[in-house]
């Protein structure tokens, strides 16, 4: 390192440090929420989805929490981008004086800024990023999303009940897939599957079709995916289709984000039949995410549809307020993490838990299959696993 990088960084540090006591008064009656999401680029609609929930939270609510006005500032990653999630994580907290930071919808930028809120003492709540340690990373981090292995694992369960006893796996090549790929092969492993063949593919990967004739010639009863939401998963399922994967007798699944809501109708009739896990589906059937799904439309049309990156944006902005009825409005960092554990509530996409030894998500992981329900693609619910903690953490 520099000698200038070495003061510059020292400097940064010194504030982050300083704001660890002094970041809760921001000198107004705002409370300012840092927001780190996609905005641009390919996963710019995880941004767009983030920002949806949100603004049904504050609707609903008359734009405040704990009786502040809540200003939300967002700043854009452009995607995976570790040092760029690091470098805007200390300029909400050093200039814009953010009391919370929220968003993070990659696990690398999410592991990125666990140190600066760690420095800061900040409470962070993880809306997606789903790679299992990111928990252990920061004691000021609370995740209301998921992650891989809690929808992975499931999946293996449910398939090893019908029977199905090989599997050929296909992930990306990056933490969440790692995680995807692993989880998978355990739960099998327990109940006497076998994973055939593992594959991991290059996030920038968008040719499918020697992947797939490598999995027709392997055979297998079954292929199990994981990609994160966007543009692989449409691509892969058109190769599986192009390659003629169903009459040659291999069946597919995969973890929810391959049928994501927001992307589902783009992704077209290919999806038809994927039986998918997963924690959130539009087609969800409790009054409260109807209600949710309703709201949606009124305020933002039905060519956006909402999908579970929205629904946890929505539940974050619940669980901060939550925390701030039982802080009686005080920002601490220590003071919020300690009223997130254990906190309890009903989410659209039903109940949810904080876990309190671990302060990741406990939830319901729905099996669902893609079908056409008034001439819509939508995930429909056919079973589910209850109370589902995160399988890396079970112990704890």
């Amino acid at each position: 390192m520099t000698k200038k990088k070495y003061v510059l960084t020292t400097i940064a540090l010194a504030c982050l440090g300083a704001l660890g006591v002094a970041h809760a008064d921001n000198g107004d009656d705002k409370l300012r929420i840092g927001l780190i999401a996609t905005y641009t680029g390919p996963y710019a609609d995880y941004g767009r989805q983030f920002d949806a929930g949100i603004a049904l939270y504050l609707k609903e609510h008359g734009g405040k929490i704990a009786g502040k006005e809540v200003e939300v500032i967002r700043k854009d990653t452009g995607g995976p981008a570790p040092d760029v999630a690091k470098r805007v994580a200390q300029e909400l907290i050093v200039r814009d004086k953010v009391s919370f930071i929220t968003g993070l919808d990659f696990s690398p930028n999410a592991y990125a800024v666990a140190a600066v809120s760690t420095q800061a003492k900040i409470p962070t709540i993880v809306m997606n990023a789903a790679s299992s340690g990111i928990t252990n990373s920061s004691p000021y981090i609370a995740r209301l999303s998921f992650t891989v292995q809690q929808v992975t694992a499931p999946m293996a369960q449910w398939l090893l009940e019908q029977g199905v006893k090989n599997v050929y796996t296909v992930v990306a090549d990056y933490a969440s897939g790692v995680d995807a790929e692993k989880a998978f092969a355990k739960e099998f492993a327990k109940g006497g599957g076998n994973v055939v063949h593992s594959v991991r593919t290059p996030m920038s990967n968008m040719d499918f079709s020697a992947y797939v004739q490598h999995i027709k010639d392997m055979k297998p009863e079954a292929a199990f995916f994981f990609f994160p939401s966007g543009v692989m998963p449409p691509t892969f399922l058109k190769a599986w289709k192009e390659r003629g994967m169903e009459q040659a007798g291999i069946k597919l699944f995969a973890t929810g984000e391959a049928t994501d809501d927001s992307f589902l109708e783009a992704t077209g009739d290919v999806a038809l039949g994927l039986v998918t896990s997963h924690h959130y589906s539009y087609a969800h059937p409790s009054p409260k995410n109807k209600k949710f799904v309703q709201d949606f439309a009124e305020q933002f049309g039905t060519k956006l549809r909402p999908n579970y990156f929205s629904v946890t944006a929505y539940d974050g902005m619940t669980a901060i307020a939550e925390a701030l009825k039982k802080t009686n409005g005080d920002v601490n960092g220590d003071k919020v993490m300690e009223a997130l554990k254990g906190m309890q509530f009903e989410s659209p996409r039903g109940p949810i838990q904080i876990d309190p030894a671990t302060r990741d998500i406990i939830q319901t992981v729905y099996i669902r299959k893609v079908e056409k329900v008034d001439g819509k693609l939508v995930n429909v619910e056919f079973d589910k696993f209850d109370k589902v903690k995160d399988p890396a953490k079970e112990d704890k």
